[in-house]
């Protein structure tokens, strides 16, 4: 199988009714923030098993689905290397220099085309199960032994600190979300670093996924360590964050938080 089977397989199945519902829910329209993009009008579950069906695809072929102007086929591509990455992820493989190198590729690969993950659902389906996950485990990445897998702290960083200062949108939206799997594990640290970062960024779909980033912090790693986040930032976020950060707190919290100001 290669790259031009899965795409003439996925154009085989076009919606045109869902296309039209796709284009209009993804704001392909000019001047918003999709524009441009083209569907063939396919259900994520739908492009799901697609993948599935060809999760051993050569990754060269991969990069062909991912340069592809269709966003299912973009999709597609990912949850590949996402299925790809994950497998190389189980507990006996966490140490395994070969797994560790496998894992490698496909972060390098992702980075090297993540401007082709260019809408909100491209990220977010990818990109905690790949950089997020990829954080947590031993990297050759950024050694100065290249024989030595280690946790490399600084380059992780390094690599999320590019993401978040990129003009674009789509890699900064990466920068945060991949946070989202070390904070399910209990580290709060990414997720601070990126929600001050991007804190005041005018960008509603950069705002909506600090708040949700902030949010999953607060469920994870304590309501604590996000109200201490608020107490400094709470007055000065834009609102939209803010809202979304605070959703679990009662009506009373919010109605507080909404209000608040440093003494």
């Amino acid at each position: 199988m290669d790259a031009r089977q899965v795409i003439n397989q996925m154009q085989s199945l076009r919606d045109e009714q869902q296309r039209l519902h796709l284009m209009r829910f993804f704001k392909t329209d000019k001047g918003q923030y999709g524009e441009g993009d083209e569907f063939l009008g396919l259900r994520v579950p739908l492009t799901r098993a697609i993948a599935k069906q060809h999760a051993r695809l050569d990754l060269n072929q991969v990069v062909e689905l991912l340069h592809n102007p269709y966003h299912e086929i973009r999709l597609c591509g990912l949850l590949i290397l996402v299925d790809r990455f994950e497998r190389d992820t189980r507990h006996r493989l966490r140490n395994d220099p070969d797994a560790i190198r496998r894992r490698d590729h496909i972060v390098s690969l992702y980075l090297n085309n993540a401007h082709h993950a260019n809408n909100w659902d491209l990220v977010d389906l990818s990109v905690y199960k790949i950089l997020g996950r990829w954080l947590l485990l031993p990297t050759f990445l950024g050694s100065a032994d290249p024989d030595e897998a280690a946790d490399n702290h600084d380059h992780k960083i390094h690599t999320l600190d590019t993401l978040a200062d990129d003009p674009c949108l789509w890699l900064q939206r990466m920068s945060i979300v991949a946070t989202w799997t070390p904070t399910h594990h209990g580290n709060p640290s990414y997720c601070l670093r990126y929600a001050k970062r991007l804190l005041n960024h005018p960008h509603d779909l950069i705002q909506k996924a600090v708040g949700w980033m902030l949010r999953e912090m607060g469920k994870c790693c304590g309501a604590e360590v996000l109200r201490d986040f608020l107490r400094q930032y709470a007055a000065r976020m834009p609102r939209t964050a803010l809202r979304y950060a605070i959703e679990r707190f009662d009506t009373n919290e919010r109605a507080q938080w909404i209000k608040y100001q440093p003494s």
